[in-house]
């Protein structure tokens, strides 16, 4: 949770953003809101009521805003590249979603195939981010729009891809080895959210 503190403490200081970071910045504060939540249940958990000592919703609905909010980044960077399919990509993953915990699992438990479904995804918008720049005449990949959020993004989603992909197998045959990967997720997120605060920084010094 205190990772998202680097990119908000940046934003305090730099608070007149381009318009394309506000679905990010929507995210950091319902990100840090949902794990205030999730980390108060868990340590409390034995001293609430039975029917909130679950903070696995969280995770899940953690997940769907995570990925609908930065869909909606990469559509308000209005490249005028594959703009179709950037619109039609978060509809199907919703009634993916919606579908997989109708019929094959609870949104009660984590799902590793949530996840992997979400990261798969933003990679996806990452790649043809990149694709688009390479198409373009620029002498500053850097100075590009949104250059420094797409990247940290796209090393948490390539490197959190495969962790999600495996994760409920370790959960369920080697627990411990799971804490561990999920330690490792969790290096690659303040990697995000370091990345982001840059995009706020330098989006401040232009």
């Amino acid at each position: 949770m205190w990772a998202l503190l680097i990119p908000l403490t940046v934003l305090l200081y730099f608070p007149k953003q381009p318009h394309f970071y506000r679905p990010i910045i929507a995210y950091l504060c319902i990100a840090l809101l949902i794990n205030l939540c999730i980390d108060v249940i868990w340590k409390f958990k034995y001293s609430l009521p039975l029917n909130f000592r679950n903070n696995n919703l969280l995770y899940n609905l953690h997940s769907i805003i995570r990925f609908l909010l930065f869909s909606s980044f990469f559509i308000k960077l209005n490249q005028p590249f594959l703009n179709r399919l950037k619109i039609i990509i978060p509809i199907a993953l919703l009634i993916l979603v919606a579908l997989n915990f109708i019929y094959f699992e609870s949104i009660l438990f984590v799902s590793s195939r949530l996840f992997t479904f979400e990261a798969a995804a933003l990679l996806f918008f990452c790649l043809q981010y990149f694709l688009f720049i390479l198409q373009t005449d620029t002498t500053s990949v850097k100075g590009q729009p949104g250059f420094w959020v797409v990247m940290g993004l796209s090393i948490y989603v390539a490197a959190s891809f495969f962790i999600f992909l495996f994760y409920q197998t370790l959960a369920n045959n080697y627990r411990n080895l799971a804490f561990i990967v999920w330690d490792i997720h969790n290096v690659f997120y303040i990697i995000l959210c370091i990345f982001i605060g840059k995009a706020f920084y330098e989006s401040k010094q232009r």
